[in-house]
């Protein structure tokens, strides 16, 4: 019992010296209430998934390094732009509690200033979130400023990210004209939503219904 005592404590004594980085508990980007951050930490742990390894594997952009870094080292690698195109990459720079930016995959255009992105480590520590919505709300419509759907509220945050725009699978100078948009890869492939079947209205629709439906 005395040596199983001995060893006991060795252990304890072993883990209260572990450098800090080692009980390192990761943050997730929370639009609003720094208490709700706090509460939705968690270890990184086996399963544990960044958005720059998830972003690397959905658009085939070999870029590598923290998510703030991949504007500036695409610039000389890769053709980049202000207008989204499926399967390119959304960079979205350091801001609040997202000390080192964010990038997400966009699955699908909707319209000129909605689109859905794929991403990791967002709403929840580590976890992948396919086809959520990104929405533009930059002044000039430009795509400089996002809210992005925040799964923990089932709503877009409030918070408008500030993006330095979007990174094309295609070789540098490549005009917009010629980037085709990319087929997220097959190990990755985003499940598609359905989509509401778009309202029939001709000479025949009731006008009176369409305000009343309209109201609810």
């Amino acid at each position: 019992m005395r040596v199983y005592a001995k060893i006991t404590a060795a252990a304890l004594a072993a883990a209260l010296l572990l450098p800090a980085a080692a009980m390192a508990r990761t943050s997730i980007d929370v639009d609003g209430d720094a208490d709700v951050a706090a509460s939705l930490t968690a270890p990184k742990a086996p399963g544990y998934l960044e958005c720059v390894p998830y972003a690397r594997t959905t658009s085939g952009i070999q870029i590598y390094g923290d998510a703030w870094t991949w504007w500036g080292q695409a610039r000389s690698r890769y053709a980049t732009g202000s207008t989204p195109r499926v399967g390119a990459v959304m960079a979205i720079k350091p801001f609040n509690n997202s000390k080192l930016g964010h990038v997400a995959t966009v699955s699908r255009l909707v319209d000129s200033r909605t689109v859905l992105l794929s991403h990791a480590n967002w709403s929840v520590p580590g976890a992948v979130e396919r086809n959520v919505t990104a929405l533009d709300v930059s002044p000039n419509n430009d795509w400089s400023e996002v809210r992005i759907w925040y799964g923990p509220s089932q709503n877009l945050g409030n918070t408008h990210w500030p993006v330095s725009g979007f990174i094309y699978n295609a070789r540098p100078g490549a005009k917009l004209r010629d980037v085709a948009p990319v087929e997220p890869r097959a190990e990755s492939r985003l499940a598609e939503s359905p989509r509401k079947a778009p309202s029939k209205k001709g000479r025949r629709s009731d006008p009176i219904g369409d305000i009343i439906a309209a109201s609810h």
